[in-house]
């Protein structure tokens, strides 16, 4: 964690500011050790029972109406035993003598909870990436439009077999008509040639 240095020296002022400490650690709210200062007392142990009596404490105050879980203290024969909340995701967990001032503990633990909290809070906005806003970083695909028509383009048109073949029927029908009457005066010319020759010239007068 970024923020396991600046933690670590809080729990040493703290445990120099209470003589009566013999411990102090601090954990994330799933039971990881975040910082500590326990000697003789196994840290990662230690977290994990924090982590499970925080949830029980949550689910008393939770039940008994109390509002949101703020410190837990327990009492042996040879001390005490505080867990104070730190932030919204650490819990700041102390051990100290019998012979502590109650009043002193609870005052430099609240103190040490709430700026813990805050450094593991800013830690922890630190390491979260930015949001991405539409302009950052993102490209706009560019608009693909189809191309518009020249104005010279011809336009052009489908013809069914159907209209070829009436249209190329149509255009043939004067063709045939013209061949008809050019043979027809033909054989006109030729019939009128005929007829000419096969006529005898009349007889004269004289030869009557």
């Amino acid at each position: 964690m970024a923020a396991e240095a600046e933690v670590l020296d809080e729990l040493h002022r703290l445990r120099a500011r209470v003589p009566q400490l013999t411990g102090a650690l601090a954990a994330s709210v799933d039971g990881l050790v975040l910082a500590q200062d326990t000697p003789g007392v196994e840290p990662e142990g230690l977290a994990a029972l924090t982590a499970a009596v925080l949830g029980v404490g949550l689910r008393m105050t939770d039940a008994t109406g109390q509002g949101d879980f703020r410190e837990l203290l327990v009492r042996g024969v040879n001390g005490y035993v505080a867990t104070y909340a730190a932030g919204s995701s650490a819990v700041l967990t102390l051990l100290a003598q019998d012979r502590v001032n109650v009043g002193r503990l609870h005052l430099e633990g609240r103190r040490a909870g709430t700026r813990i909290g805050e450094l593991v809070d800013a830690a922890a906005a630190r390491a979260e990436p930015p949001p991405r806003t539409a302009g950052a970083g993102a490209r706009t695909p560019a608009k693909t439009s189809a191309p518009l028509p020249s104005r010279g383009t011809a336009k052009t048109t489908s013809t069914t077999p159907s209209e070829a073949t009436s249209t190329s029927t149509d255009k043939s029908v004067p063709a045939r008509a013209r061949t008809a009457r050019t043979n027809a005066r033909a054989n006109a010319r030729a019939g009128a040639r005929s007829n000419t020759r096969a006529i005898p010239n009349p007889p004269t007068a004289t030869e009557s």
